[in-house]
């Protein structure tokens, strides 16, 4: 009982303050509203240290879907972690994270981002070795060394910015563009902004991280960890229209986004197929922002957050229910077993492949139209709709495999639909996938905007999803064909399959050639030949002589014999050669 009512006690918390953030991001909204509240924390003489906050509608809102969110993922955990010993600290874990995300959300300052920044560093290692194993270590180390170099960076910003007067970045953003230092500062924020969210060539922890629970999954990949380094753009979003930055993320994130839609039809694992698919919507969000549409970035972001919380706590249900098995070449037939779950699944499913009038639909089809219109070459174009494409690809696969046909699993399973807490936090999801696009549409741009272009392009978004649903279809239903057409070119398939060797390069890669090359370095020099002429050769040569020391000043009568003969057989040599 105690175990449930701390659950209870945070989710009612959770939902209260989400729903009283979300009336107030609206009274912002409509008002125009900016709040700065500085706390003025420790004053010592003519220094004085002040904690600044900033209030507008973005943080509020923000605020308010992470913890309608985070209060969802803790009642679902109810029952998900109900065999676990250990609940409390989990939940504890939890809203530490959810605390993190808080404070980098409303902080306008580096230093205090940095902290936010950390906490979700070090809190999100606590969550993915949560279940001890080697595989979860491993998955852990290389989610907190590959965020580490975007602390570093972050540090770097920070050391950078005392040539200005302050840390409190929003007061230099109009300057940032003319200032090549300021350029220098966000380059480096842009470099955190990679790393924290998974783009390329940081993208090997992302699929690594699902070796923690599934309710952890569920808010690391929808609205807390990956989104902050978007969050953190969003912010210096006048950094990035029209300089190089802009430019070079633009490809960066276009081939991240094309890069997990591929990645993500060759996976078998249920949980790496939707954490590749957050990849590919990350780098979506990454290359509107770095066009200049940062409200669309932020629209896509807050919509994204809802229905892929939904589709992790849906794959949480079926691995429940299949034993903890999550190969989707075992399930089949989920629709017949477990209806509800089923549901949730195919909705959000659709909401990801832009369905129309779902919540994704609003924020992905804006989005392509507005590339449509923009002026950029044909290979971005390109990224663009063919990742588009890739996403309805994949996203048809993982529904043949698991809701059509015949159970595959050898073992007799039980599957069934009575865990109602989980539903419970499912269904709420499920309401706001729904109607969550549309409403947040209205919200953020409240003025109609047309959208004006020949029909070929206007029904080019219809058509790519269209066709990526066919091909997925396809490709699932004559599996055998393709799959000896694969291991015809193994090389190829191997290539897309671990997207792009990133883990080999993130892992092996750093082992075999910058840390054996260091080692060697170390070995030949630090231990070598600076050791031998350095300290090592002083210290023989100052126990050489203190020896010598030593046993002249030993009180031996020989000694002193022949020290004397020596003396004077000098002297007199010294005598006959004058």
């Amino acid at each position: 009982m105690k175990n449930l009512s701390i659950c209870s006690i945070s989710f009612v918390s959770l939902i209260f303050i989400s729903v009283s953030l979300f009336i107030l991001s609206l009274i912002f909204l409509l008002n125009d509203l900016v709040y700065f509240l500085e706390w003025e924390v420790v004053s010592l003489n003519s220094m004085s240290f002040v904690m600044t906050f900033l209030f507008d509608w973005m943080s509020l809102m923000f605020m308010s879907f992470v913890l309608l969110i985070s209060s969802l993922v803790i009642y679902y955990s109810k029952e998900y972690m109900m065999g676990d010993i250990n609940i409390d600290r989990f939940i504890m874990l939890v809203l530490m994270f959810v605390l993190s995300m808080m404070f980098l959300i409303i902080s306008p300052n580096l230093v205090s981002i940095l902290l936010g920044w950390d906490g979700l560093g070090l809190v999100s290692y606590c969550l993915v070795i949560y279940f001890q194993n080697v595989k979860s270590y491993n998955a852990g180390m290389l989610t907190a060394l590959s965020n580490r170099i975007g602390d570093v960076a972050l540090l770097l910003a920070i050391a950078w910015m005392l040539n200005y007067g302050s840390w409190n970045y929003v007061f230099y953003l109009e300057v940032m563009k003319e200032d090549l230092e300021m350029m220098i500062i966000g380059s480096l924020v842009m470099l955190a902004a990679m790393t924290k969210s998974a783009q390329i060539p940081f993208s090997s922890w992302l699929p690594a991280a699902m070796a923690a629970p599934t309710p952890v999954s569920a808010l690391v990949h929808s609205s807390t960890l990956v989104t902050a380094g978007v969050y953190l753009l969003i912010r210096f979003n006048i950094l990035l229209s029209g300089s190089w930055m802009g430019q070079f993320l633009l490809l960066i994130s276009g081939l991240t986004m094309f890069m997990a839609g591929l990645g993500a039809n060759f996976e078998f694992d249920l949980k790496k197929i939707i954490a590749l698919s957050t990849l590919s919507q990350l780098g979506l969000m990454m290359s509107i922002l770095s066009m200049g549409y940062y409200k669309l970035a932020f629209f896509h972001l807050l919509t994204h957050a809802l229905f892929k919380a939904l589709l992790f706590m849906c794959a949480g249900a079926i691995i429940h229910n299949m034993n903890n098995s999550q190969d989707i070449r075992l399930m089949g037939g989920l629709s017949i077993h477990m209806p509800l779950t089923s549901s949730c699944l195919n909705v959000a499913n659709l909401a990801l492949c832009g369905m129309p009038f779902l919540a994704g639909f609003y924020s992905k089809d804006m989005i392509l139209e507005v590339v449509s219109l923009s002026y950029i070459n044909s290979f971005t174009f390109f990224l663009y709709f063919f990742s588009t494409g890739l996403t309805v690809c994949y996203s048809f696969r993982l529904v043949y495999y698991s809701m059509t046909g015949e159970l595959n699993c050898g073992a007799l399973n039980l599957l069934n639909d009575e865990g109602w807490i989980m539903l419970r936090g499912m269904l709420g999801l499920l309401i706001m996938s729904i109607v969550g696009g549309s409403m947040l549409s209205w919200l953020i741009f409240p003025t109609p905007i047309m959208v004006c272009l020949p029909w070929y392009l206007k029904m080019l978004t219809l058509f790519v999803c269209s066709m990526g649903g066919v091909v997925g279809y396809l490709i699932s239903n004559v599996s055998l064909y393709f799959m000896n057409k694969s291991m015809m070119h193994y090389s190829l398939s191997l290539f897309f399959g671990s997207v792009w060797f990133m883990p080999y390069i993130s892992t092996y890669g750093l082992v075999k050639m910058p840390l054996s090359l260091g080692w060697s370095v170390s070995k030949s020099f630090d231990q070598g030949w600076s050791e031998y002429f350095g300290g090592q050769n002083l210290y023989n040569n100052l126990v050489l002589y203190s020896r010598m020391n030593h046993m002249i000043q030993n009180n031996s009568l020989k000694i002193y014999l022949m020290t004397f003969v020596l003396w004077v057989v000098i002297f007199f040599s010294l005598l006959l050669i004058s």
